[in-house]
């Protein structure tokens, strides 16, 4: 998948504050992502975050 910096994820399912929307702050091996919603940030591998998108926005 081609993801970049910058770009916004639409993801499966919902983080606990309601928002399905994160930003990506980082891409390598993992994946910083910022939650739309709360702002919350978190780290994820590669492998995980590939199998729960559902669409990416440039």
């Amino acid at each position: 998948m081609d993801i970049q910096v910058g770009d916004s994820l639409t993801l499966k399912k919902a983080h606990p504050c309601g928002s399905h929307e994160w930003d990506v702050l980082r891409v390598g091996a993992d994946f910083r992502l910022k939650c739309a919603g709360c702002g919350h940030q978190i780290m994820i591998p590669r492998s995980q975050i590939e199998k729960r998108i559902k669409k990416v926005k440039r």
